[in-house]
């Protein structure tokens, strides 16, 4: 029979103290108390933060994301950060940094609304079939995707057909792709929706 779990405490406030910085912690004070210049100091530091985990959670999830689909997805977590009075930022229990604490929150936030949006239409790619071909599936079906994308990748250039590759059957990031090609890091996304619409025409 297994023995009962104790529970464990709450951390205590030193404890919160020794792993948040003063930085952290004058910041989580001001946005609890309402402050809107500590809301905007709190965009400022971690709003790079929040569009990186919704762009790696997407490629992770094989999910394409347009850059509408990423800053609402930005939003979104901030709206779960100020939701019930800030409940997420008062639950800061001091386990990890605050960085690492808002990277879990973020991810969480970001898997739900993905799901949510692929069930309902919303993130239907001009590329679904590139997504099928990555998706595990018998080895039949996955050399008819992948045939099928083949011969959509030929309506694209050379270099267009390079990115999708990368991007939608390797899952790579902008960055990784920015590394590779020596484009920069602004024009992948654009470039990709071009091609996007090639292969829908």
């Amino acid at each position: 029979m297994n023995e009962p779990t104790t529970p464990q405490a709450a951390p205590s406030a030193a404890a919160v103290a020794r792993l948040a910085t003063p930085d952290d912690q004058r910041l989580l004070a001001a946005c609890l108390a309402g402050d809107p210049a500590g809301w905007d100091e709190f965009v400022r530091r971690f709003g790079g933060l929040f569009v990186h985990v919704a762009e790696r959670t997407a490629v992770q999830r094989r999910t394409p994301l347009a850059r509408a689909d990423r800053d609402d997805l930005v939003a979104e977590i901030l709206l779960a950060c100020v939701r019930n009075d800030a409940a997420v930022l008062r639950g800061f229990a001091g386990r990890a940094s605050l960085p690492t604490y808002l990277t879990v929150i973020a991810r969480r936030v970001v898997a739900r609304a993905l799901v949510r949006r692929l069930e309902s239409g919303r993130l239907v790619s001009p590329s679904a079939a590139v997504e099928t071909a990555v998706t595990p599936r018998s080895d039949l079906a996955r050399a008819v995707d992948r045939e099928h994308v083949e011969s959509l990748l030929q309506r694209l250039d050379t270099d267009e057909a390079k990115l999708v590759r990368l991007h939608h059957l390797e899952g790579r990031s902008y960055g990784e792709i920015s590394r590779l090609t020596g484009l920069p890091l602004g024009s992948i996304g654009p470039a990709l929706s071009r091609a996007k619409a090639k292969m829908r025409a």
